[in-house]
């Protein structure tokens, strides 16, 4: 009868191993496993974990809108579509029109109270719609360049439900922890979007930017 003989060159694979069909990953010593992103901690009260998750996933979270989370932590302002600008214009010429049959069945009677009072209306009505579908014009134009500079400022930003602070893990580009209100500002007025900002918020100050921490002096969490 004859055998076989069977070498072993390393180490036996675990369960894990066999079933990856590759070596597991060789862990550092702090036991993270390589290659796996280190969890964000919150700068001003510590937590980790569920409690903290970037800007992006917690208003996609179906109770954000409900609770005003996702008003708190916006990309950008709300821009009135080309349809509601379409709407709108018809809607102010519809007037202005209410106006010139005033003014022309002033004419027709020889009412010269109904005649002047109709032109005058009408011309009110139509330079106000042109004035109010201009604005709303600009504002689209508005949102639309600084799109792309909030869009790489909001990304990466993180939001802890423990003390409903907004901070970015790496420091950068602003290094502390910031209110929903102050980083709403902050995203707002580096994207270009001063005009849309409402005197509320206007009002909110932001803090120095010094990295603070949970034991750092001002690391505690308070609202402008």
């Amino acid at each position: 009868m004859s055998t076989e003989k069977f070498e072993v060159s390393g180490p036996a694979e675990g369960p894990a191993e066999r079933r990856a069909g590759k070596p597991a990953e060789e862990s550092g010593p702090t036991g993270v496993l390589a290659g796996v992103p280190a969890p964000a901690v919150c700068p001003r009260c510590g937590a980790s974990g569920p409690s903290v998750r970037t800007v992006p996933d917690a208003c996609a979270d179906p109770d954000s809108p409900r609770s005003g989370l996702a008003d708190r932590l916006a990309k950008a302002p709300g821009a009135h579509s080309t349809f509601d600008s379409v709407t709108h214009f018809l809607e102010g010429m519809i007037l202005a029109g209410i106006g010139a049959g005033l003014a022309y069945s002033g004419v027709q009677n020889d009412k010269p109270l109904y005649t002047a009072g109709g032109t005058i209306l009408a011309v009110l009505l139509f330079a106000g719609t042109l004035w109010v579908i201009r604005g709303e014009s600009r504002e689209r134009a508005t949102v639309k360049a600084g799109k792309p500079r909030a869009e790489h400022l909001w990304q990466p930003a993180h939001y802890c439900a423990s003390c409903e602070s907004v901070f970015y893990p790496t420091g950068s580009p602003w290094p502390g922890p910031l209110t929903t209100d102050q980083f709403r500002k902050y995203v707002w007025t580096e994207a270009g979007f001063d005009q849309q900002i409402d005197e509320q918020l206007r009002k909110v100050e932001l803090p120095p930017r010094t990295p603070t921490g949970p034991a750092a002096p001002g690391g505690t969490h308070g609202h402008a």
